[in-house]
């Protein structure tokens, strides 16, 4: 494969290198590593289509017997007597394609995923850590990658390219990178119409499209054409999306011989721990989410993350997070014939000024206990299991507050995750802590004595329907019947209305305004309750039980 760099063009987008890898028998391989299908019997995988099973993938075996992808299986039994079928899981063939696409972090920590069967590396500025010189460096990237897949039974073609759509075309059709004017047309990827109006017109490789004037093109087969002409000939850019962001900060550890001893492994990744806090010190900025690679010489990859409780850099206590999470994981960490690379990634880092030791030295030692602590048990458990409360900016009762994981801190970790629910104990949910009553306007009492907390202690989730007679159609209840037992209110208090939120795509049920009243009963009892719609938005609204006062 040619490792010389194509030709300098007017508009060319210089200084950028791909290198893409494509797997043209990707499904059926697959299966053949799972000892599912025979590696030498001809065989395909079919899906239904239009009404029909169609061919979707062959083996090698297959393909060389004249079949095609799309073919009818009836039409390819009747080339192919006994032609053996499995079903078509592109579920499956895409998690191998991001298991090789993780291995493949071990060259450039920019990879994207091209499905269904390819591979994307931006290996800019990596030459360095192979070779000094740019085509040596390739070669041997090249093919140390084509060495490690072929060990895992995979075939591969791989191609090197300025432009990652050229590299990743050249790398389909198993071209060098000065053959970028022989491509069919068909790698520009565009609609099949588009591709036999330019074979009809005789325009039937890249070249045949290099030589015409770009106005003409476009007036014809429209401006898609021109613009994937231009990318795949490099003359605008056409970066990568990786599958993963960059790390705030990344350590690597290569090795000239591979490593097994868990003792030499925990060194190693002691001393990555240690050049990680060094470098968030001159920074200023403390770890929050860690993550350990472990790249094995057969092209396995195992992982470790941990997450803290509040920004770190204590070294030593990322070490015992990752030693809690080692113990914790269900199959030990099998190093097989040894690790040849291992990397330390902060994914998420946060402000950490220094802090004076001097004064408030033992507030300071305990938060940073509890912190540790709360670290330490969201390893060893989980951190689903171990959450706090944490306030939202919503006027429903319900979701004021939500219970997180403890190693969430601000909005935009509870938007990452996902934010969470309230907790609930035997139809309870906890209520809100006594702050959230400071952070209330004060209620209009006339008629009820004073409440300390505009909010009950305890809120039934989900709210319990009542009957309830009112005086008037809008007014408060007059008298309600809940669990069986009659209640006559003796003092009321309200309403507050509180309307819901229209924008969050609910049904229009869950939309109705809400009318509370604090009311007491006769016997002392404090309830809260809610009136469910206002009667122009529902003809018959009804009450619910939202909460009891202490």
């Amino acid at each position: 494969m040619s490792r010389l760099s194509p030709p300098h063009r007017s508009g060319t987008v210089q200084g950028r290198r791909h290198l893409a890898a494509y797997f043209p028998w990707l499904p059926a391989e697959r299966l053949i590593r799972a000892n599912t299908a025979p590696p030498d019997t001809p065989f395909a995988l079919v899906e239904k289509q239009k009404g029909a099973m169609r061919l979707v993938a062959l083996s090698q075996a297959a393909h060389l017997l004249g079949l095609a992808p799309g073919l009818p299986l009836a039409d390819a039994r009747a080339r192919v007597p006994g032609l053996l079928a499995f079903d078509h899981d592109p579920a499956a063939d895409s998690a191998l394609l991001e298991r090789l696409a993780e291995a493949c972090l071990r060259y450039t920590p920019r990879v994207m995923v091209a499905p269904p069967q390819g591979l994307i590396l931006d290996i800019s500025g990596c030459h360095h850590l192979y070779d000094s010189n740019l085509s040596r460096a390739e070669k041997w990237l090249s093919d140390d990658l084509a060495r490690r897949l072929g060990e895992t039974r995979l075939t591969v073609r791989i191609a090197c390219a300025t432009a990652s759509d050229a590299a990743l075309a050249l790398a389909t059709f198993g071209l060098e990178e000065d053959a970028v004017h022989r491509l069919p047309v068909v790698a520009l990827d565009c609609a099949p119409a588009v591709h036999h109006a330019l074979q009809r017109a005789g325009l039937n490789h890249i070249g045949d499209l290099a030589s015409r004037p770009r106005t003409i093109l476009a007036s014809r087969f429209g401006e898609d054409v021109t613009y994937r002409l231009a990318r795949l000939l490099g003359e605008v850019d056409s970066p990568i999306i990786p599958r993963r962001s960059r790390p705030a900060v990344l350590c690597e550890a290569r090795f000239a011989e591979p490593i097994a001893h868990s003792e030499t492994v925990r060194a190693v990744l002691a001393e990555l721990t240690g050049q990680a806090v060094r470098e968030l010190e001159e920074r200023g900025e403390g770890a929050r989410a860690v993550a350990v690679k472990l790249f094995r010489c057969d092209g396995a990859v195992s992982q470790l993350a941990i997450e803290t409780a509040a920004p770190t850099r204590d070294a030593a206590l990322l070490m015992r997070l990752f030693a809690e999470r080692i113990e914790g994981l269900r199959d030990p960490l099998d190093p097989g014939f040894g690790y040849d690379s291992i990397t330390l990634e902060i994914r998420a880092a946060e402000p950490l000024a220094a802090d004076q030791r001097d004064f408030e030295a033992s507030a300071a030692k305990a938060r940073e206990q509890l912190s540790a602590l709360l670290a330490r048990l969201a390893t060893r458990l989980g951190p689903e299991r171990v959450t706090h409360w944490q306030a939202v900016d919503s006027h429903v009762p319900e979701g004021v507050f939500i219970s997180s994981p403890s190693t969430c801190d601000g909005e935009g970790d509870r938007a990452k995750r996902g934010g969470g629910v309230a907790g609930k104990a035997g139809g309870l949910t906890t209520a809100t802590p006594p702050s959230f009553a400071t952070q209330m306007p004060p209620p209009h009492r006339k008629s009820m004595g004073r409440i300390e907390n505009s909010r009950p202690l305890l809120l039934l989730d989900p709210p319990e329907c009542v009957e309830a007679i009112a005086e008037v159609p809008d007014g408060p209840p007059y008298r309600f019947r809940w669990r069986g037992s009659q209640h006559r209110v003796a003092r009321h208090e309200g309403p507050e209305r509180i309307a819901m939120p229209w924008w969050d795509g609910r049904h229009k049920e869950a939309r109705l305004t809400r009318d509370y009243y604090r009311v007491e009963d006769s016997d002392g009892r404090r309830f809260w309750l809610f009136r469910h719609g206002l009667y122009d938005e529902k003809p018959d609204p009804r009450w619910y039980m939202h909460g009891l006062f202490a």
